[in-house]
């Protein structure tokens, strides 16, 4: 066999050498980057950015370095579908995402085909897990849970109030306002009326009129913080002391900015806060250094970068069928605390809450 040049040898192992070095691995972000839900987008948004940032400072993920690529799908399904071909055309190896189930849920079968993971750390539509898809994860609770929860909750307090259920009809609005009514069912209660209404509308008043010349004293909403704040504002606008109750559609302070005072005493169930957990305090106080609030999905977002990261370290590579074995037959020590995944690629940890609106911040309901 020839030998080659010295120097050409030392210019193809310079170039090797470099290429090696300069490798990275490509990681996907989507959510709703622009529309009404683009506040809780950049939760997500800030989340991975910040998880990303800092394990790259730490060296990286086996030797390489991250690279994230971010599409927005603005919680629709066809942008969604869209935005999952972009990333599969990019050739990433993660996607955390997508943010709403109505996304997420159309999405996967494009990760799935890809043989792409995707890890939600929002879409908490039960559908999302239970077809079935190996590659398909949630680091957030399940609708199922989440009705129950709240379900039993109405019961408890306002067992012989007139209910209302209304939901926007999103995969995740109208998914959890029907998990609400069946538990309530199973209790023996019945709502007084159930209702829909349409996204996007400057104001709910004829929906307001109805559910007060029926009497209703509580209203549970399924759905997102902007329809669930015009509700809340325009009944208190005339005088209507409505109680709301909703989910974790709510959770972000954009729901506040519109309700004003008249959001205070809102209730809903969302996530467990990691915020006010001693793993999370360094990463809290760096986002508030930096003017951001990381709130709802935020760390979520970050814990989902984590667990990922850890997976790949055990399994030794990027391969999505040695992280998928990974992610599933271990514990991962995260911003959210210690989680695991159970067959569905449902996490088996946090749990849902309950909270209530101050004046300008959500806090734990005593």
């Amino acid at each position: 066999m020839r030998q080659l040049p010295w120097s050409l040898a030392v210019v193809i192992a310079w170039a090797m050498n470099a290429a090696s070095a300069n490798a990275e691995i490509l990681i996907g972000m989507a959510g709703a980057l622009t529309g009404p839900n683009a506040y809780q987008g950049e939760q997500q948004q800030q989340g991975v950015e910040m998880a990303v940032a800092d394990l790259n400072a730490a060296g990286g993920i086996l030797g390489q370095q991250l690279r994230l690529i971010s599409v927005d799908d603005a919680c629709d399904s066809g942008q969604a579908i869209a935005a999952a071909q972009r990333l599969v055309a990019a050739k990433v190896s993660f996607v955390v995402g997508h943010q709403c189930s109505g996304a997420s849920i159309p999405a996967a079968a494009v990760y799935t085909r890809a043989g792409i993971i995707q890890m939600t750390p929002a879409s908490t539509n039960p559908r999302l897990t239970e077809e079935g898809r190996a590659n398909v994860f949630r680091i957030c609770g399940r609708d199922d849970q989440q009705g129950a929860i709240a379900g039993d909750f109405l019961v408890a307090r306002w067992r012989n109030a007139k209910i209302a259920i209304v939901h926007d009809n999103s995969v995740y609005g109208k998914g959890l306002a029907e998990e609400t009514q069946q538990q309530l069912h199973k209790h023996g209660v019945t709502e007084t009326l159930y209702e829909d209404l349409v996204p996007g509308q400057s104001d709910y008043a004829p929906l307001i009129a109805k559910l007060r010349a029926a009497g209703i004293e509580v209203i549970y909403f399924g759905g997102y913080y902007r329809e669930a704040a015009l509700l809340i504002r325009g009944a208190r606008e005339e005088g209507y002391q409505l109680q709301l109750v909703s989910g974790d559609g709510i959770a972000s302070e954009a729901f506040v900015q519109v309700t004003g005072e008249a959001g205070k005493g809102t209730l809903f169930t969302s996530f467990r806060d990691p915020r006010r957990s001693p793993v999370a305090a360094s990463v809290v106080e760096r986002f508030r250094q930096q003017g951001f609030e990381p709130e709802g999905y935020t760390l979520y977002s970050y814990g989902a970068i984590q667990a990922w990261a850890q997976a790949a370290a055990k399994a030794g590579s990027t391969e999505s069928k040695a992280v998928i074995d990974a992610l599933r037959s271990t514990e991962f020590d995260t911003i959210l605390g210690r989680i695991s995944f159970d067959g569905k690629g449902d996490v088996k940890q946090p749990g849902f809450e309950w909270f209530v609106w101050r004046s300008d911040r959500y806090v734990p309901l005593e």
